[in-house]
């Protein structure tokens, strides 16, 4: 299991009219936070490219309980349950930092491609990358 903790502050460009986070932008709160995690792990996302391979989202879900504000600090933990194999299931989970309280639940799958656009196995220096963060729980 490997979980990542990634904090930031919603803006104004957040917001709709209610004053709450619009629904989308939690998609982009788990991008920020999904690539800040590969990033910590040592797989910056553009060096996974320059190595030939992609990482696209082909499934994606978020469920809202409670909505966030302007100016409010958050975090988007991120828990990867099992090793990826052909695909990457990476779990969120959107808290409010001063609350706990769960904003959103969430959950992105990738699946690898290879240079030619092709699914394929989670290369090796990924899996080994993944293996020296991995923590059994």
């Amino acid at each position: 299991m490997i979980t990542y903790n990634f904090k930031t502050r919603i803006r104004y460009r957040d917001i709709d009219k209610m004053g709450i986070v619009y629904y989308s932008r939690y998609y982009e709160f788990f991008e920020a936070a999904r690539t800040d995690m590969l990033r910590e792990m040592g797989l910056a996302y553009s060096d996974f490219e320059a190595s030939g391979y992609a990482l696209p989202v082909i499934e994606s879900h978020c469920k809202y309980f409670t909505g966030a504000k302007f100016d409010e600090m958050i975090i988007v933990k991120c828990d990867i349950f099992e090793k990826p194999k052909a695909r990457l299931k990476i779990e969120y989970e959107v808290l409010g930092e001063k609350s706990g309280e769960i904003i959103a639940t969430g959950h992105t799958v990738h699946a690898f491609l290879n240079k030619k656009g092709r699914a394929c196995r989670a290369p090796k220096h990924f899996l080994s990358i993944v293996s020296l963060h991995w923590e059994d729980k």
